[in-house]
């Protein structure tokens, strides 16, 4: 399994009227998640999509327990529970303030080529940054 944790502060754009962070943005903090995951791997969405492939959502589920606000330092935790296979890779999302479970989501990438976006696989060099995560 692999994790790795982002914090976000929360500023003031990111809230509505009622001072809390307006739902949509939650999907946004997740694939900021993604991201530096994927980051922290050593591998960037550029060097991905310079090698013709993108990886595209499909399926997003996300379930909103407390608000987050203006000012608040959130921790966007991203796990990859199982090791990609094929050409789906799915996340496992969850956004603490402090030690409270405040959102958590499932979101589903296809991995494709760019040009004609057929499915594709993982390329091997990212393979090899996750498998050590996934001996047992």
């Amino acid at each position: 399994m692999f994790s790795s944790t982002t914090p976000i502060r929360i500023h003031y754009a990111l809230t509505d009227q009622m001072g809390v962070v307006y739902h949509g943005h939650y999907a946004q903090f997740h694939e900021i998640g993604r991201t530096e995951a994927l980051r922290q791997l050593g591998v960037t969405y550029k060097d991905i999509e310079a090698l013709g492939i993108i990886m595209v959502v499909v399926d997003i589920h996300t379930r909103f327990l407390l608000p987050a606000r203006y000012d608040d330092l959130i921790i966007v935790k991203t796990t990859l529970r199982e090791f990609p296979v094929g050409h789906k890779i799915v996340f496992y999302g969850e956004i603490f303030i402090a030690d409270k479970l405040i959102n958590t989501s499932t979101v589903t990438l296809y991995i494709l080529e760019a040009k004609g976006m057929k499915k594709s696989v993982l390329p091997e060099y990212i393979k090899d940054k996750l498998q050590p995560f996934f001996n047992t």
